[in-house]
């Protein structure tokens, strides 16, 4: 069944991957990105170029997660054009490395912005017209940096992360009634085919992440990221969280996962978002929603 999606945070990285990975099943898919008529103008291009060459529906839409009149715009937009919105994939996130007590509060909250609180930007903009619809699907991307190991020096990021996790466990028992599934894509640390670490946020205090550069954690940065991408099979590939998600996208309505981990490197997160879901799932139970874990057919 062909889906209108919107995926944000398009312009690269598992954004751009999943994009073109939907359209290629057959969807009608917005490349959500800012800047598509500056910066951004080539990933535009580029998408139309792919479309044409591959005769698939890929379209792009000016979409700045960190505003809420861009957010707002183009939603609308989507939904003036297409007639309906079936699928929000929550993807536009930005990484930071670098110790923890160099990276400045205001970096702190740049990053819970556009890892958090852009999700509930595009929620607010989209849910109403999956709610009249009665029917659709939130995909998230989160991290196994959320609940599996924690390598140092990317703490601002992980904090974001698990917030961003936490938001969609709590958006999922809220929407099951107005038949709106949720569905948590779990990627490890892939190294290799985006531009994660390549782009990463550094710490706006030099002079105090120096004095860890010099101190008792010298070295360690590079032991991290080196030892990050040993734990990564060599045949490890970005595409497999696209690939992960259009199987999630084109099941049943009511049949999809909860979550599904996409980890190579395999760093225990699926060992304990298991647990935490069963435990959520039991008190839901015991508290007499246990209807809130399965979306409602409407309609």
């Amino acid at each position: 069944m062909q889906q209108v999606i919107v995926v944000t945070g398009a312009s690269s990285g598992f954004g751009a991957l999943t994009a073109r990975a939907l359209a290629d099943a057959g969807h009608i898919v917005y490349a959500g990105m800012r800047e598509t008529a500056g910066r951004n103008a080539p990933q535009v291009a580029k998408a139309a170029a792919y479309a044409a060459e591959h005769k698939a529906d890929l379209r792009t839409v000016e979409l700045d997660v960190a505003s809420d009149a861009s957010v707002e715009a183009g939603i609308a937009a989507i939904i003036a054009e297409a007639g309906r919105l079936d699928v929000v994939m929550h993807n536009a996130g930005h990484m930071s490395f670098g110790p923890a007590e160099a990276f400045t509060p205001e970096q702190f909250a740049a990053l819970y912005d556009i890892n958090v609180l852009s999700t509930q930007r595009v929620n607010r903009a989209a849910l109403p017209q999956l709610r009249r619809q009665g029917r659709g699907l939130l995909v998230w991307v989160s991290s196994s940096s959320a609940r599996g190991g924690t390598p140092p020096y990317l703490s601002p990021y992980f904090a974001a992360k698990a917030a961003m996790d936490s938001l969609a466990v709590s958006y999922a028992g809220e929407l099951t009634r107005w038949g709106i599934e949720t569905s948590i894509i779990v990627p490890g640390a892939f190294t290799k085919g985006t531009n994660h670490f390549a782009h990463s946020g550094t710490p706006a205090d030099q002079a105090r992440a120096a004095e860890y550069d010099a101190g008792p954690y010298a070295g360690l940065a590079e032991r991290a990221l080196k030892g990050l991408a040993a734990l990564e099979p060599r045949d490890a590939d970005a595409a497999e969280v696209a690939r992960a998600i259009v199987q999630v996208v084109d099941m049943p309505f009511g049949k999809r996962p909860f979550r599904v981990h996409v980890d190579p490197s395999q760093d225990g997160a699926e060992i304990v978002n298991g647990v935490a879901d069963r435990v959520r799932a039991e008190l839901l139970r015991r508290i007499g929603l246990e209807d809130i874990l399965m979306p409602r057919i409407n309609g």
